[in-house]
């Protein structure tokens, strides 16, 4: 085992990618430890991306492209800017009710980050917002990408720790809503202190009309599996033929050379996540021919902490783990190491799903790994150290809401249990 562990944190500190050092550190072990079963990891390696399930990661990844290429970024901007244009720090409060839309559509806080930063953040500071607030302001409203619905990191959780995506769907709806509203309120009150602008918009009943196709697009793919019309990843290949008709005959602005051009980027995002997948199963295999994950939950069991008290524990870890691991191997990893824990507290698996994925979001917004601070920076221009301290803040809304979940469960599992028996 410390072979396995200690190989992996050198590869890491090496600056060798995730994926490969996942699969590096694994053949050391296999090398150095159990040189006998070395003809075994061929077929782990391939076992591991033989999931149904996993056909909707693809999809909905290429979905959100589709959709961002079509024209929808700007319709949602406009649309949130008809309700919360007219209170000062307009733009700010756009900013985090785009995200809260996008996020249902696009399922990823980079896609968000990318398609809401690169115009938002240019017309914030065109209208007298400091630049750092603008781009930390687009970091931590993103991390909503990966909270509400559909999800793709949570498709990954569901595929590993095998419960149903639509209950952990649904679980993460209230939360994100949490989120949502909670950076909302700070966002209020900081332009309130500051004397940011207004926005001059008056109310379109026919913007209203025009954007309700884009609005009903997540409730559409999340209730074709709620309500078991479709599964996930039949749900999936419907939303990409809804976004592949919005942006051609309905926004008219996807072309056919766009549309190559995200069918080539999904397909080269897809290949890295599956990379990531294949070289964790085997580590995943790893860990569990060495029993880590029934000793967790052993240790966990002999500490004798109520639920409340273990999920902020392990919130804790997920924070710091998350600084420097990215997103999906973070889950991969530790969804088999804590999951018998949970089991063994009593705690819902959807529950640790749900934080599990909020606490990750947050780490994607952190230095130095952080996804999102990365391409907030590129599109910015300022360095990832001044876009953090300007979203630490906002990223506040989303550690207030890991508390109160891991205090009232209830907000999580209210509507998987009332929708979904």
């Amino acid at each position: 085992m410390s072979v396995l562990l200690l190989s992996l944190v050198v590869f890491l500190i090496l600056g060798i990618p995730v994926a490969y050092a996942l699969g590096l550190s694994t053949f050391a072990y296999f090398v150095l430890v159990q040189p006998d079963i070395i003809h075994m990891l061929p077929q782990r390696l391939f076992s591991g991306m033989e999931s149904y399930a996993l056909i909707a990661l693809p999809l909905f990844i290429l979905m959100g492209q589709v959709m961002n290429e079509g024209g929808i970024t700007r319709r949602l901007i406009q649309f949130s800017l008809l309700f919360v244009g007219r209170f000062r720090g307009g733009l700010g409060l756009v900013n985090v009710g785009s995200s809260m839309l996008f996020g249902g559509i696009s399922g990823s806080s980079t896609s968000d980050t990318a398609s809401i930063g690169s115009i938002l953040i240019p017309e914030m500071e065109r209208r007298g917002y400091p630049k750092d607030f603008a781009a930390g302001l687009t970091v931590a409203s993103s991390t909503m990408g990966m909270i509400i619905p559909p999800s793709i990191p949570m498709i990954l959780y569901a595929v590993t720790a095998q419960v149903s995506v639509g209950k952990l769907f649904l679980g993460g709806v209230i939360p994100g809503l949490m989120v949502g509203l909670f950076q909302l309120a700070f966002t209020l009150w900081i332009a309130n202190r500051r004397g940011y602008p207004k926005e001059d918009v008056a109310f379109s009943l026919e913007l209203v009309i025009r954007s309700f196709y884009i609005i009903i697009m997540p409730v559409f793919v999340v209730g074709t599996v709620v309500l078991g019309i479709a599964t996930a990843t039949e749900s999936a290949g419907l939303g990409v033929l809804y976004a592949i008709v919005v942006g051609f005959l309905v926004t008219r602005h996807l072309t056919w050379k766009q549309f190559y051009s995200v069918l080539r980027s999904s397909i080269l995002t897809s290949a890295k996540i599956m990379m990531i997948i294949a070289f964790s199963h085997v580590f995943i295999w790893v860990l569990a021919l060495e029993r880590l994950p029934e000793t967790v939950a052993q240790l966990v069991a002999g500490m004798e902490l109520a639920p409340v008290f273990l999920l902020l524990v392990v919130i804790a870890i997920v924070l710091a783990a998350g600084t420097f691991i990215d997103v999906s191997p973070a889950i991969l990893l530790l969804t088999p190491v804590f999951l018998p824990a949970m089991a063994a507290a009593n705690i819902s698996p959807i529950l640790f799903g749900v934080v599990l994925v909020i606490g990750l979001a947050i780490g994607a917004c952190t230095p130095p790994v952080g996804n999102c601070l990365n391409v907030c920076s590129i599109i910015s221009g300022l360095r990832i150290g001044i876009i953090f301290r300007a979203a630490a803040p906002f990223l506040a809304a989303n550690i207030l809401t890991l508390i109160l979940i891991s205090l009232f469960p209830s907000l999580v599992l209210s509507l998987p249990n009332w929708l979904m028996k």
